[in-house]
């Protein structure tokens, strides 16, 4: 369920990273006007769609198919969970961080109060799906 979701994300971020990144300027910041893009920002955007979906659905001549996906999928919830990690341990130094690199401008943007403790949130929502998702993909023996 969640893989045609993930898929379509990932086509998003590919064909068109600005319907994501506008929106979300918007939504986050109190002076979306004023930032400046790096001009490597929507190609990067565009490459990160890119090596998602190629994990999501690259095919393996050698293993069982459902079985090769799952395993893919086990390893993006493991690079989930430590990112949740990082985000909901230290929000304000990771947003600061990532600012840095997709803005030129990142000093003069001011986040929105909810901001931080959303990313907390959404930082132990990903380490959630990190530690506990696996499991429960787990054959009964395996648990």
């Amino acid at each position: 369920m969640l893989l045609p979701l993930a898929i379509g994300f990932g086509l998003l971020e590919i064909l068109a990273p600005e319907r994501i990144v506008e929106p979300a300027e918007r939504l986050a910041f109190e002076n979306p006007e004023d930032g400046r893009l790096r001009p490597w920002t929507l190609p990067m955007a565009r490459l990160e769609g890119l090596a998602f979906l190629w994990l999501l659905v690259r095919p393996d001549r050698n293993q069982d198919r459902d079985r090769d996906r799952d395993r893919r999928l086990s390893g993006l919830q493991s690079l989930l969970g430590a990112f949740g990690a990082v985000l909901a341990l230290a929000p304000r130094t990771t947003l600061e961080f990532f600012l840095g690199v997709a803005y030129e401008n990142a000093a003069d943007l001011e986040t929105k109060p909810w901001v931080v403790p959303a990313t907390r949130l959404l930082g132990a929502l990903y380490l959630a799906v990190g530690l506990f998702a696996a499991r429960t993909d787990a054959p009964e023996g395996d648990r």
